[in-house]
């Protein structure tokens, strides 16, 4: 016996959601404007030309984006100190995993140095 489908109500099967991040969002367009078709966009990603579309009518805002790495989508609602925390962030935790420190200690001298409790 195969494994389950994943059926709707109307006896369709649903289609996986996948969060696609800003950075292959770029990497499409880039294929995009170096001539690539959409259709030839679409088969190696496993997207619907559609999405590539869709990629593609957010091309300006896609483009001038300056976001960390892993973000899925644009926001006007957070602002712009915010992305560099992130980003400062992200920078932070990478340089400690370089280290070989694990999450659990960089959380304990975290509460050491901020008297922080719950």
């Amino acid at each position: 016996m195969g494994p389950k489908k994943n059926i709707s109500d109307s006896g369709r099967v649903k289609r996986k959601n996948v969060r696609t991040t800003i950075e292959l969002k770029k990497e499409i367009i880039a294929k995009f404007e170096s001539g690539v078709r959409v259709s030839d966009l679409a088969s190696p990603y496993g997207m619907a030309k559609s999405t590539i579309s869709t990629f593609l009518k957010k091309i300006e805002a896609l483009k001038g984006a300056n976001v960390a790495k892993g973000v899925t989508s644009l926001t006007k609602k957070k602002p712009q100190i915010l992305e560099e925390v992130e980003k400062l962030l992200l920078i932070f935790i990478n340089e400690k995993q370089l280290r070989g420190e694990k999450a659990l200690q960089i959380y304990e001298v975290f509460l050491k140095k901020t008297n922080f409790t719950l």
